[in-house]
């Protein structure tokens, strides 16, 4: 299952972020998502778990959870949406 980590704060590593799942279960992968100009962190972040019943224990254990001084928003990803062609004109 993916997971959605929003509020994270800027200085979050990727695997500070596992460090954070992986009591629940194994983390296949754990990822802060940078913005390509800067890479500096967006403050949101993606966890992915191979079992589902660990990646609920996850959500229901760190949603509002503190880490690094900042209350975490942990759900389950929603697919992206298309947000159509980028030219618009």
């Amino acid at each position: 299952m993916r997971i959605f980590v929003g509020n994270l704060s800027f200085n979050t590593s990727d695997n500070e972020l596992a460090d954070a799942f992986a009591p629940f279960g194994e983390v296949t992968s754990a990822q802060v998502v940078t913005d390509r100009e800067t890479n500096r962190s967006r403050g949101f972040g993606f966890v992915d778990m191979p079992d589902d019943s660990a990646a609920q224990a996850a959500i229901a254990g760190l949603n509002g959870a503190e880490l690094q001084g900042r209350a975490l928003n942990v759900n389950e990803a929603k697919p992206r949406e298309d947000r159509g062609s980028s030219n618009r004109w």
